[in-house]
């Protein structure tokens, strides 16, 4: 035998034995693997929650699912992102359903003021409830699967004019995002709206733009609209919620129990994101009340006030832009609120 043939032998050997250590090698914890991309920082709710989740989720399917968070917009603004998640080009996305209007025309029922119940668990019993179910199933014919949706804070109102009463709402100009619901809100109040990009809204308090806008306390506090604003109503008029969206395709391709561990993972950490967020708007609070913005708390009998006039109109435009699948919403809400 020449050397070079048992070279050769040897080499095939070499091949076949790592073959078969390939063949006998375990299969990779994380079968399924899914990136999940949002806007906000690390410290704030929705990712100290993510990580949570991520956490319960790969524990309880013995390390076969696995979440990885990219939080801060890493992966592209929120349209990028749920269009990725259309697309495939991403497994998740946490979305503000204040930006998911265009998108889902259905989701801008959460628009609607005074929608959500004030009380913490009521409010998590209409997210699970038949409402809950009807509204993330609207997403299912726009290509993504709705999997649960998470409370982001309340929203307040502040203003460079004084906000004494209702009455003083009237003539004053609010900043609004881009929809027609929060438009017929204000008209309601007998303010107007102007719809106004995010980012341009504290140059637009300061110039004098707009008078006011709505916004919960710690959006407020980081974005330090309280230094451009003379008045602040602690009104809770509208509620910000986030849904969490998923590629079908990868979805689909988990086995139901993993499906049920991850639905299930998403609303048992519901409580503790409130308590988190509860934390996070006190402290908002506590640094807002430090400069020399005037803030009152809206009266329980305001609060109804305020729900009798823009709650209506509200309603209105938005059944006119959802349409049938819009009324249905609202008429599963009645009856289940």
């Amino acid at each position: 035998m020449t050397f070079k043939t048992n070279l050769t032998r040897r080499a095939l050997g070499a091949l076949a034995l790592g073959a078969l250590a390939l063949s006998a090698a375990p299969v990779a914890a994380q079968d399924f693997t899914a990136r999940i991309g949002h806007l906000e920082s690390t410290q704030q709710s929705r990712h100290v929650h993510l990580e949570k989740v991520a956490e319960l989720v790969k524990e309880r399917t013995n390390g076969a699912v696995e979440f990885q968070i990219f939080p801060q917009a890493q992966l592209g603004n929120q349209r990028q992102m749920t269009e990725g998640v259309q697309l495939g080009t991403l497994e998740a996305t946490v979305a503000p359903a204040a930006f998911l209007g265009g998108f889902n025309p259905a989701v801008s029922v959460l628009d609607i003021p005074y929608l959500m119940p004030a009380d913490p668990a009521a409010a998590q019993a209409l997210r699970e409830g038949p409402f809950g179910d009807a509204l993330l199933a609207s997403f299912d014919k726009r290509g993504v699967v709705g999997v649960a949706w998470w409370p982001n804070g309340m929203k307040n109102f502040t203003s460079n004019a004084p906000l004494d009463d209702i009455a003083a709402f009237a003539d004053q100009k609010f900043r609004v995002m881009d929809s027609n619901i929060l438009i017929e809100q204000f008209n309601a109040l007998g303010a107007s709206a102007i719809a106004l990009p995010f980012g341009e809204l504290y140059t637009s308090l300061q110039t004098g733009v707009v008078d006011g806008q709505e916004n919960p306390l710690d959006t407020i506090q980081r974005m330090k609209f309280f230094e451009v604003q003379d008045y602040l109503v602690v009104s809770e008029h509208g509620a910000m919620e986030d849904m969490v969206l998923f590629n079908p395709m990868w979805w689909n391709s988990l086995p139901d129990e993993y499906k049920t561990v991850i639905q299930d993972t998403f609303n048992e950490v519901v409580p503790a994101l409130t308590e988190h967020k509860a934390a996070a708007v006190a402290e908002a609070l506590k640094v807002i009340g430090e400069s020399d913005i005037n803030i009152r708390e809206a009266s329980a009998e305001e609060r109804t006030a305020f729900a009798e006039k823009m709650t209506p109109p509200a309603t209105a435009a938005y059944i006119k832009r959802a349409g049938d699948e819009g009324e249905a919403l609202i008429e599963t809400y009645n009856a289940n609120k």
